[in-house]
């Protein structure tokens, strides 16, 4: 299920795409509330440019969406079949997506890149492996 080459091996690991070897985000703790967004430009691994066009993880807050509106429901459900009141069970699902932000905003990110970029462990960009180099 979490083997290398998978979709939920990227996902999950925080891992690229393109190769699954190279660390997508900066950071690979999402508490770290100054860096949770900061994304490597390209792979460290293969050099794929994890940007692929302009403003190209717009898209990725439709996943956001889907899972902030995903785990609302799923609390919801939870905290009504066990008779809480309905002033504690909205006051809970607020408090309860503002502390799941920084996993669901890196987790959509993850899903949506790994929509739109297929796995090749042979993949190989020079000029992005030179920037790379460069910056480190």
């Amino acid at each position: 299920m979490f083997k290398k080459g998978t979709i939920l091996y990227s996902i999950f690991k925080n891992k690229c795409p393109k190769c699954n070897e190279g660390d997508f985000f900066e950071d690979n703790n999402p508490l770290h509330l100054k860096k949770v967004m900061k994304m490597n430009t390209y792979c460290s691994h293969c050099g794929f440019k994890y940007e692929i066009e302009p403003s190209f993880f717009y898209g990725a807050m439709y996943i956001s969406y889907a899972l902030t509106v995903g785990l609302a429901i799923i609390t919801f459900i939870i905290l009504y079949l066990i008779n809480l009141d309905l002033l504690y069970i909205f006051i809970i699902i607020f408090v309860n997506l503002v502390l799941f932000t920084p996993y669901t905003l890196r987790l959509s990110r993850l899903i949506y890149g790994n929509i739109f970029i297929s796995y090749d462990p042979s993949y190989r960009n020079e000029e992005g492996l030179k920037t790379t180099r460069k910056n480190h």
